[in-house]
């Protein structure tokens, strides 16, 4: 009995217990569900409890009853190991991309931390500061990878809040220091604290929201992009020309609506940088510029020209971003003195727990294809004609991705677009329109839930969202105004200017 006790209490860690008792009536449920309703119901079912995984993400990393939920899955037969290794494979340069591109953008915080704090620290306008993120997301994204660009934000917020945290703790110590850890916070630093986390959650989701807003209107902004170009031969020129219609009016409300939740503070936007936090930041720049010496300047200035060189190998797509980031890797550590294993070790400390859980994302997704949870939906789409046509796969494909992967979502739409055009079911004009709401679709709506971008999942569950408490309702909440609106105007557009 008291080994049963010591397994119960093992299970999940630290989590809270009645989400450890949800988690087993899940596993119970599940094989009850599959032999009454099928393997259809209990298919989304399976989406639903893993969605829960995610918005419970501050309460359990998602991995562990995320991974038990597809195991369950995989064992049931709802999805085989093949199909899941498949799906992994067909989504490896993304895997490389987290695992190798985040863990080189780690040795880039010195330069990112270096520019953004001289920046809070001049620029006084919360307003103006949501909008230089949301505009510097919009703009990078639209020739970097949304990820990349995400995990350099993250990187400068962690470094800000490291910096806050630091100087409002009672101990002021040089050496390590537990961000998570509040009890040595001064009392009177306790409400500053509360607002500084809303301010780093705001800037957060103004840029994460700028990487889908300027993610969409090229061809190598974001993985979907590429291959429904592929299929329909645009060059660079021609996707950016083709997808303007849409993506032109969604990132001119997208950036209104950054301004618009900030001035009037609503769906938990608003908070500002309290003014000892300002005190804390420029203090630590003047600290930083006054402790530089030549390495110091040596060391920035390589990682200046690095980071410049990334912007052009990418937007070349010179390589595989998972392989530009490893040689980026490799030569800032190189180049700055980093060569021993520890120090590397600490930089894929971030990238490694958030690949375990993607893959465990493409195993749902396996579940989903082999149980076909998407087609209804997908004869449903095509069944339809003219603007009629374009309004469904729009509306599908943007529904279909707040579930599930993007990537998978518009690769199946495009290929059963590409079957209809093959077979004489549409000529070619309604094709190119069929594609640029295939990929509106896929990219826009996505912001409305964590789950439908990658680089909103990787923002969910790493280590800074838990610092400034951004759950998934939050995510949820501060991704609605943007979602209404950039949907809206994109809707708009389609039903108008396509």
């Amino acid at each position: 009995m008291r080994i049963l006790r010591a397994l119960a209490g093992n299970f999940m860690g630290a989590s809270p217990r009645w989400y450890k008792l949800t988690i087993m009536s899940f596993l119970i449920a599940n094989p009850i569900l599959l032999a009454v309703f099928g393997p259809f119901f209990t298919g989304w079912t399976l989406v639903a409890q893993f969605i829960f995984t995610l918005a419970m993400a501050l309460k359990c990393y998602p991995l562990q009853p995320g991974g038990l939920l597809t195991i369950e899955a995989v064992v049931m037969g709802m999805a085989s190991p093949d199909k899941v290794y498949m799906e992994a494979q067909n989504n490896f340069p993304v895997i490389l991309l987290v695992i190798f591109m985040v863990a080189s953008i780690y040795f880039m915080k010195g330069l990112l931390l270096y520019i953004f704090s001289a920046v809070l620290v001049r620029i006084r306008s919360k307003t103006a500061i949501s909008l230089m993120f949301c505009l510097l997301g919009a703009f990078l994204s639209a020739f970097l990878d949304a990820l990349t660009v995400t995990a350099a934000l993250m990187a400068v917020a962690s470094g800000f809040y490291s910096v806050y945290h630091r100087y409002i703790s009672s101990l002021h110590a040089d050496g390590d220091h537990d961000h998570s850890d509040d009890s040595k916070v001064e009392n009177d630093h306790r409400e500053d604290l509360y607002e500084f986390r809303g301010f780093l959650r705001n800037i957060l989701m103004h840029g994460a929201v700028g990487t889908a807003l300027g993610g969409v209107t090229t061809l190598v902004g974001e993985p979907q992009n590429l291959l429904i170009a592929h299929v329909m031969k645009w060059t660079f020129g021609q996707f950016f020309v083709n997808m303007a219609p849409v993506t032109m009016p969604a990132l001119a409300v997208g950036l209104l609506t950054c301004v618009v939740v900030e001035k009037f503070k609503i769906f938990g936007y608003g908070y500002q940088l309290p003014p000892r936090a300002h005190k804390a930041m420029e203090e630590f720049a003047k600290e930083e510029s006054a402790k530089l010496d030549l390495n110091d300047h040596a060391r920035i200035g390589v990682q200046a020209v690095l980071a410049v060189g990334l912007i052009f190998a990418l937007a070349f797509h010179v390589a595989e971003v998972g392989v530009i980031g490893l040689a980026l890797l490799i030569l800032l550590t190189a180049l700055n003195g980093v060569t021993d294993e520890q120090r590397i070790g600490k930089a894929f400390e971030e990238a490694l727990p958030f690949t375990a859980l993607l893959v465990v994302f493409f195993a749902v997704v396996a579940v989903i294809q082999e149980q076909a949870l998407f087609a209804p939906i997908i004869q449903w789409s095509m069944q339809m004609s003219g603007k009629k046509q374009l309004l469904a796969f729009f509306t599908a494909s943007g529904l279909l991705t707040s579930v599930s992967d993007n990537v998978f979502v518009g690769t199946i739409y495009i290929t059963e677009a590409k079957k209809a055009f093959d077979a004489g079911l549409m000529d070619r004009a309604q094709f190119d329109l069929v594609a640029v709401a295939i990929n509106a679709g896929t990219n826009i709506p996505s912001v409305a839930t964590p789950n439908g971008q990658a680089a909103f999942l990787f923002l969910l569950t790493s280590l800074i969202a838990s610092l400034i408490r951004l759950s998934y309702v939050r995510m949820l909440i501060l991704a609605f105004p943007y979602t209404v609106t950039m949907t809206g105007a994109a809707l708009a557009a389609v039903i108008w200017l396509l």
